[in-house]
């Protein structure tokens, strides 16, 4: 899942690719957003984690999972 995060007062935002599905990186940043959690905390696919505060977030943005291309060729 690609993941993009806008962060305020940095010039440029978070891009990340993220084993959790949109449901999960969704019920984290709501998290985040409502008060229940002072972190925004993602995983991304290499086991890194991203904190960022959740009151810096400018905005998040949930991709389309990411979908290996094998070969050469186009079809």
């Amino acid at each position: 899942m690609e993941v993009k995060i806008g962060v305020q007062h940095a010039p440029r935002e978070i891009s990340l690719e993220s084993p959790q599905s949109a449901e999960e990186v969704e019920r984290a940043v709501s998290d985040a957003l409502a008060g229940r959690a002072e972190l925004l905390s993602l995983t991304d696919e290499h086991g890194r984690r991203v904190l960022v505060p959740a009151d810096r977030l400018a905005y998040v943005e949930i991709g389309e999972p990411a979908v290996r291309k094998v070969g050469f060729g186009a079809l």
